[in-house]
């Protein structure tokens, strides 16, 4: 073997390990910045015993009848249920406008771990009818869904 051939694929591993080296980085980088956009979908009856304190989560259940009301600061106060258990929410905006009690809803926020969502997002999409997949799977799994297999 010549030494030009020798140089050229010693080139081309060097090309490729720095390519490999830049893609690495960058993904890492990626992986880094979207560590706090991350929120873990739970069911009522799971949250306590999977979430973590302080952690980002989703929870999805139906808004529990009569447990809608306004705290003394002005913060809207509801609990989730999915049949097995209820998780109380406080949310500090208006929901949106499907936001109904024995509706299908999806809180987002910081798990307090003590018992209590701090909600920044609630989402009643849809119409009517909408209730969350996790949600139904969840309720299926608890044995408490009651809607459509």
């Amino acid at each position: 073997m010549s030494k030009r051939r020798m140089r050229k694929s010693r080139q081309r591993l060097i090309v490729i390990g720095v390519v490999g080296a830049l893609l690495s980085f960058a993904i890492g980088l990626s992986l880094f910045g979207m560590r706090d956009s991350v929120a873990y979908f739970y069911a009522p009856s799971e949250v306590a015993a999977k979430a973590e304190i302080g952690q980002r989560v989703r929870i999805g259940g139906l808004v529990e009848i009569g447990s809608v009301a306004r705290a003394a600061d002005g913060r809207l106060v509801f609990a989730i249920t999915d049949g097995a258990a209820r998780l109380p929410v406080f949310f500090g905006e208006e929901p949106p406008n499907l936001f109904a009690e024995n509706q299908g809803v999806v809180a987002e926020g910081v798990w307090r771990g003590d018992g209590v969502l701090t909600a920044d997002r609630v989402l009643a999409k849809h119409d009517e009818t909408y209730m969350p997949k996790e949600a139904v799977e969840a309720m299926k799994r608890a044995g408490t869904w009651k809607g459509e297999p």
